[in-house]
């Protein structure tokens, strides 16, 4: 097929070429219309995104309930001082190191949401990555990678749908333009873009390199850098 788009796709005899276009205002809404009564979980919430995000909610939005999960929980460095910060703005705060890919450990934390705080909305920014060339891809490589992202999207989707949440998940532009020696983490991210498109009370927001350092970010080098600022981002 002779084209001058490096891809697209066929569906019902339609070529379908990728474009990025900005968000038309009308379709912006202004404020998050979440009940900051309600309860809020974030996933990976001790970690860089996570805190940054927890913080955002207080002290924008008036969130004055937050569930944190992370890996290590309150062993994690910084979260006594994350949720003496919170709490000192007007938030109650409740830490756990839960496993959301296990959907036994994810039930039973939500089960704990007081009925009186119902659970608003979940923000899953949980996420690591592997760098290893498309080539070198095993399972042993990918499983790491896509199971915090996918399963725990997933089970989150799945075991919150008597509370009728709003879901955010933070996903990659990696998903749509690639990166270099990521493979499985645009895999992940494409996972997350295509589990928002398919449920309208789910977003998925494709976020690029953030200012702040993070755990996914604290390897790379200069020429990585620079390589990425080289891609426009």
């Amino acid at each position: 097929v002779a084209a001058a788009e490096p891809q697209f796709a066929v569906r019902a005899g339609e070529a379908l070429i990728p474009r990025l276009a900005p968000l038309a205002a009308s379709e912006v809404t202004e404020g998050l219309g979440w009940d900051p009564e309600g309860t809020v979980l974030i996933t990976g919430g001790l970690g860089t995104l996570g805190t940054t995000l927890a913080r955002h909610l207080v002290t924008t939005h008036g969130i004055r309930h937050l569930l944190l999960t992370g890996r290590r929980g309150p062993d994690t460095p910084g979260a006594d001082t994350l949720k003496t910060e919170l709490t000192t703005l007007g938030a109650h705060v409740t830490i756990t190191a839960t496993d959301t890919t296990d959907r036994h450990a994810l039930s039973t934390l939500l089960n704990t949401i007081p009925p009186e705080h119902p659970l608003t909305a979940v923000v899953h920014t949980a996420g690591v990555t592997d760098d290893t060339p498309l080539t070198g891809l095993t399972p042993q490589r990918l499983h790491p990678v896509l199971t915090p992202k996918i399963d725990g999207a997933w089970l989150l989707h799945e075991l919150t749908r008597d509370h009728s949440p709003a879901i955010v998940l933070f996903s990659s532009i990696s998903g749509l333009l690639g990166g270099a020696a990521q493979a499985a983490y645009t895999a992940a991210n494409t996972y997350l873009d295509a589990l928002a498109a398919n449920h309208p009370s789910t977003t998925s927001l494709a976020w690029g390199l953030w200012e702040q350092e993070s755990g996914i970010t604290t390897r790379l080098g200069a020429a990585d850098q620079a390589r990425i600022a080289r891609g426009g981002l």
